[in-house]
């Protein structure tokens, strides 16, 4: 399993960068999984929702670059399809099986994902339909990712 996580934003606070260490470190005996940090730019206070866009796009730009052609790109957005983690598993099962040699997830910044991204993603993947900052969805996701990792391998995990 080839794994790369894209975020929007970097892990400042400590409890949310050891927890992603942490999971960063036990997927390592599943495969190679990587993490690529992205500056997040500011927002202005009473931004319109031209400039809230021109941030997007930015940003969006930045995380295309990092993509390579042969990638399969999961977007995490909020209408995006929700799985369990049974069903999380059996998905990255199947496009790794099916030749997918490279995944990647790809977390937005505050504002979310530019339509570049979303258009460049294979599928989307929603974590729930409530937000949540960057930094505690990036904990999520490596969780998901490692007890997904554990369903595949057979081993025990905790419903």
């Amino acid at each position: 399993m080839n794994i790369t996580v894209i975020a929007v934003g970097k892990l400042r606070e400590k409890p949310y960068r050891m927890m992603a260490d942490e999971y960063l470190k036990r997927l390592g005996r599943f495969g190679k999984i990587r993490e690529i940090e992205l500056d997040d730019l500011p927002e202005p206070a009473n931004s319109s929702p031209a400039i809230e866009r021109q941030i997007k796009d930015r940003e969006g730009e930045a995380i295309l670059k990092q993509l390579k052609p042969g990638d399969y790109v999961i977007a995490l957005t909020i209408p995006g399809r929700m799985r369990s983690s049974p069903e999380l598993a059996q998905r990255l099962e199947k496009l790794t099986s099916g030749g997918v040699s490279q995944i990647v997830f790809v977390i937005g910044g505050s504002l979310g994902l530019s339509d570049a991204v979303i258009a460049r993603a294979d599928e989307e993947l929603s974590m729930s339909p409530m937000t949540f900052p960057h930094q505690l969805a990036r904990v999520m996701l490596l969780e998901q990712v490692y007890r997904a990792a554990k369903i595949s391998a057979g081993e025990r995990y905790h419903k």
